[in-house]
């Protein structure tokens, strides 16, 4: 990224809400360009979704920057990322966690992702090609869940692993036109619920996907 591209990048991110100084730093040293290939790498700093391999998309900066803000991550908290797509998400993840734990249905999806990890030296990032609806109970509970894929509800399993104080974000809606980003903080007893904005992701799907 260039030194114009990355003043350009943050000042758009900035316009749209974002603030968080730490988040804005994730942001900034993570290269969207390393996650994307062909003709639309040309088009990494564009606040835009693009398509990457299996069907999937690559979200739009401002998107992630707002997911990123709103999980508020901790320096020791162990984060849970379903739905790995390109890495870029889950890369941003671990320069504010302390453990990051990525999966996804989509096995091609897990290996190039793990392959731009290792590259980038990004060694506190677990991925794992798994059905994502079922979450990851052998490492539960966590700080922080995030979901990059649209659920009518947000999956109980996934609440079940989700520590007293923790606060999860995901898209919900019932369709790929209507969805909402929400923040779902656990209570002691019961959940608190705030809506975002709204989005539009891929579903979350159950099973795995054939390669």
């Amino acid at each position: 990224m260039t030194p114009e591209n990355k003043m350009q990048f943050l000042f758009s991110l900035r316009s749209k809400g974002i603030t968080d100084r730490r988040t804005l730093g994730a942001m900034e040293k993570v290269d969207r360009q390393d996650f994307m290939r062909g003709v639309f790498a040309q088009r990494a700093y564009e606040d835009q979704p693009m398509p990457i391999a299996c069907g999937q998309t690559i979200s739009q900066p401002s998107v992630v920057a707002l997911m990123t803000q709103t999980l508020n991550v901790q320096p020791r908290d162990k984060v849970l990322e379903i739905g790995t797509g390109s890495g870029y998400q889950a890369a941003i993840l671990s320069h504010l966690a302390r453990r990051v734990y990525s999966v996804d249905r989509h096995t091609r999806l897990v290996r190039e992702a793990q392959a731009i990890f290792n590259e980038l030296g990004l060694t506190n990032i677990t991925t794992m090609a798994k059905d994502g609806s079922y979450g990851l109970p052998e490492q539960a509970p966590f700080d922080r869940i995030i979901v990059t894929a649209a659920a009518e509800d947000p999956p109980s399993p996934l609440l079940a692993q989700l520590k007293v104080g923790g606060i999860m974000v995901l898209p919900v809606g019932q369709s790929d036109t209507v969805q909402n980003l929400i923040k779902v903080t656990k209570l002691e007893k019961g959940f608190d619920y705030e809506e975002l904005k709204s989005v539009r992701f891929v579903p979350l799907l159950e099973g795995m996907e054939r390669e």
